[in-house]
């Protein structure tokens, strides 16, 4: 089986140019016509026929299928793709502004099992590798501008999809590369952001490997008994430890950690609970992004009330942290936060 040329982030791609004695300048080219331009056939502008004939017979250009699509009530695109070895994953749209966020899925399935997140039920199956991330954002684009041509802007990629993206680290880190290279994409630095349950050993690499990229971590609760709950491996990396740490990061002038807080009805949503995340958080340079619950097929959990939900942010406020209540977008179609699950 051919090579994916969409696993190359440009350093590769010059390093294989160089390799085989072909002319270094068709990195330039290359990303610009396949990432850029987002050409899905092969280029043969500006480019040696070698090269040409090169890539031609030694890297595979294909990309993950659109199996389904699902456009939500308030124009959020659920996407699920069916990759080569005919495992799914599902990949959101979202829509603000007449300009779109990426919702990237980083693995089949999930191996963090947290309870309020319907990937977490459909347990983990593997990694996504860097071409299967890549191929989410070319096929969102192309399908925006086909279905909804003058709207293929798609200004922040966010790492929210189905997987713990710091538990596959490489794949990530490369496809953030591509998406970040001046000769292709060029999303912005700040226009990227990882989520994280708090795995460690992905964590201490993003300070050092990424970390210009935004991060986000799945806080939820203040409190160690009511966090090991919903997200398990907080018994094995406490939350009091990964804020610690990433205390330590240093952040550049414009940076900022998002802390989500998933509120769920008669569990982390009375004023101790906000008082105490308040109290964890202040001082940090923190935005706290507050995520009603959105329900799934066989969860317990329920979403409060709208009076809960306010009166929880008006905690917050008094401890001087900018906090945003996220609105749910295409719940309808189970594609809002925590509702993704390519099983069903």
């Amino acid at each position: 089986m051919k090579p994916s040329f969409y696993d190359l982030n440009y350093s590769d791609l010059e390093r294989v140019l160089n390799q085989n004695n072909l002319n270094g300048s068709a990195a330039a080219v290359l990303f610009n016509w396949h990432y850029k331009k987002k050409e899905k056939a092969q280029c043969y502008e500006n480019i040696a026929k070698d090269s040409v004939a090169f890539f031609q017979n030694n890297f595979d250009f294909s990309l993950p299928e659109i199996d389904t699509v699902h456009e939500s009530k308030d124009r959020t695109v659920k996407f699920l793709f069916k990759l080569k070895d005919s495992y799914k994953i599902e990949t959101v749209l979202i829509p603000f502004h007449n300009k779109y966020s990426l919702c990237l899925s980083s693995q089949v399935g999930c191996a963090m099992n947290c309870s309020f997140c319907f990937t977490g039920k459909q347990g983990f199956k593997r990694n996504l590798t860097t071409n299967e991330i890549v191929g989410q954002f070319l096929q969102a684009w192309r399908w925006l501008a086909k279905n909804r041509l003058g709207e293929e802007r798609i200004l922040n990629i966010v790492f929210m999809g189905q997987g713990e993206p710091l538990h596959n680290f490489d794949a990530v880190k490369k496809a953030c590369e591509i998406f970040l290279s001046q000769h292709g994409a060029s999303i912005g630095v700040q226009k990227i952001t990882i989520s994280t349950a708090g795995y460690m050993p992905g964590l201490k690499r993003w300070s050092q490997e990424i970390p210009g990229v935004n991060l986000a971590l799945s806080l939820h609760s203040p409190f160690a008994e009511k966090r090991n709950e919903l997200i398990p491996i907080n018994v094995k990396y406490p939350l009091g430890e990964v804020l610690a740490y990433i205390d330590k990061i240093p952040l550049n002038k414009k940076q900022f950690i998002t802390y989500e807080y998933i509120l769920i009805k008669d569990f982390n949503d009375s004023s101790d609970d906000a008082k105490q995340l308040g109290m964890i958080l202040a001082g940090k340079r923190a935005y706290i992004n507050l995520i009603p619950f959105n329900s799934f097929p066989g969860s317990d959990y329920k979403c409060p009330d709208v009076d809960k939900i306010e009166k929880f942010k008006e905690v917050l406020d008094t401890f001087k942290i900018p906090t945003l209540i996220r609105g749910a977008k295409g719940d309808d179609v189970l594609a809002a936060c925590g509702q993704l699950n390519s099983k069903i």
